[in-house]
């Protein structure tokens, strides 16, 4: 370990070999930290809180504090984070409610610009990105390599599906399927993501196969329920638009629409 003097840590906290820790950052008790992970100068670490291997956290962060919610009264909740994250400069993830299931959880190798907020009780995938100032309020939930643009917010509650897309400054009040791009206040569809898509691998196929059924979901005129039935009868042949079917079944808030 290297651990700057002027850094305080807390003598219960649990740090693997390998993790560096910079100036002025401390770190509290019931702070577990993974192999291989630095920590800059500045960053406040608050427990319970639990954090992988070969994390990069920025200076100025503020990992794991209490939830921002006024029914919080102190209870044991907790914030976990996986492996090989960047958390940039000024970011704030706190830790989950008790009504919200108890836990704050991030997973592998997102990328988390700086002055990102993350609220408490959100469940965020692999291989996100998240731009600058981007805001979670609680309870979101956020699927594999979504991006979201600077400056988007996110209303409590809302999901996120994997793969897609909001523009600069969007605003999300509703659920934002997979593959789908939006921006605007509040945002609205855009169309596929294809080229991020592209960028995944997928293939031609697979891309025009969303963009059929892209079209039966928001140019076909058609009713939410019977595009979805629509849908689901493709997605018995093809397990991209399985995941979009999954993906509204489940939607709490309805989508973007």
């Amino acid at each position: 370990m290297s651990i700057d003097p002027r850094a305080v840590v807390d003598p219960s906290a649990r740090l693997a070999p390998g993790v560096s820790v910079g100036a002025y950052t401390i770190i509290g008790a019931d702070v577990e930290i993974g192999a291989g992970t630095t920590i800059g100068s500045h960053v406040v670490i608050k427990g319970p809180t639990a954090i992988g291997e070969e994390n990069r956290l920025y200076p100025f962060s503020s990992i794991g504090d209490d939830p921002q919610d006024k029914k919080y009264g102190g209870e044991q909740t907790r914030l976990e984070i996986g492996d090989r994250n960047v958390i940039r400069e000024y970011c704030t993830i706190n830790r989950g409610t008790e009504q919200g299931g108890g836990v704050t959880r991030i997973g592998n190798d997102n990328w988390i610009m700086a002055y990102v907020h993350i609220a408490h009780d959100c469940l965020i995938a692999n291989h996100t990105i998240f731009a600058n100032n981007a805001s979670l309020a609680g309870h979101v939930k956020v699927d594999d390599y979504a991006v979201l643009g600077g400056f988007t917010l996110v209303h409590q509650f809302c999901a996120i599906g994997a793969h897609s897309f909001s523009g600069m400054g969007s605003t999300l009040s509703k659920d934002l399927p997979p593959y789908v791009r939006a921006s605007g206040n509040p945002a609205v569809p855009r169309g596929l993501n294809s080229e991020g898509l592209k960028r995944r691998g997928f293939s031609a196929e697979s891309i025009q196969t969303l963009r059929r059924a892209y079209r039966v979901l928001y140019r076909s005129g058609l009713g939410l329920e019977e595009a979805i039935r629509q849908l689901r009868s493709m997605a018995q042949q093809h397990r991209e638009v399985a995941v979009l079917v999954e993906f509204l079944d489940r939607s709490q808030r309805s989508i973007l629409r």
